[in-house]
């Protein structure tokens, strides 16, 4: 089959087995369907994508499958959702409500302990400066002429209103308007990634 569809071959499938045994984390975020299910299935320690999203809240090639949340979830895996623009539809900034349907869509397919946040930023805010603008404007073009850029890659790659270096608190806040309990928001803040990379990180 064509690369991009092919999964892992004999020898991906050895690296994810001696990263098993050296306590490296196996991330999908960035791996195909097929890469992805084959990860999942190959590990022995909970996998992860760190930063992605729900393909069924916004269609859009970066994120993933229910089936493939879920199936990283069964084996104790953890989804961080990412600030990305790819979590909602519309020209502009992604938002902080196009952000709670992802989680509250995530914590349905995968449960509570496997949902926490990936925001793909940096903690210092984004200034919007006319260099920033134009290294942004070089950056989206560069990876268009090499085939390695995404739908969205030219709408504002952060959420405004979170575009400072509390932007946690600023989620948390967010899960609070929704009612989700104190114990569940330290999960999806924190508490979730740093149960499993314990797990993985012990040999």
């Amino acid at each position: 089959p064509p690369r991009e569809v092919a999964g892992l071959s004999a020898f991906g499938r050895q690296v994810v087995e001696r990263m098993n045994s050296l306590g490296i984390a196996v991330d999908l975020s960035h791996c195909g369907t097929q890469t992805t299910a084959d990860g999942i299935a190959v590990s022995t320690k909970p996998p992860l994508i760190t930063h992605s999203g729900c393909r069924e809240v916004y269609r859009h090639p970066r994120s993933k499958e229910d089936r493939e949340l879920k199936a990283m979830a069964d084996k104790g895996g953890v989804i961080g959702i990412y600030f990305m623009p790819f979590i909602g539809q519309g020209s502009g900034a992604p938002s902080v409500e196009m952000l709670m349907r992802q989680i509250d869509h995530a914590l349905k397919v995968c449960g509570e302990d496997h949902v926490g946040i990936g925001s793909d930023l940096s903690t210092a805010p984004i200034e919007e400066t006319p260099e920033y603008l134009k290294e942004a404007k070089s950056f989206v073009e560069g990876r268009a002429a090499r085939g390695i850029s995404a739908p969205d890659e030219t709408r504002p790659l952060f959420i405004p209103e979170l575009n400072h270096s509390r932007r946690i608190e600023g989620v948390a806040r967010g899960l609070q308007q929704r009612r989700y309990s104190a114990a569940v928001i330290e999960k999806i803040i924190g508490g979730n990634f740093h149960r499993v990379f314990k797990d993985i990180w012990t040999l």
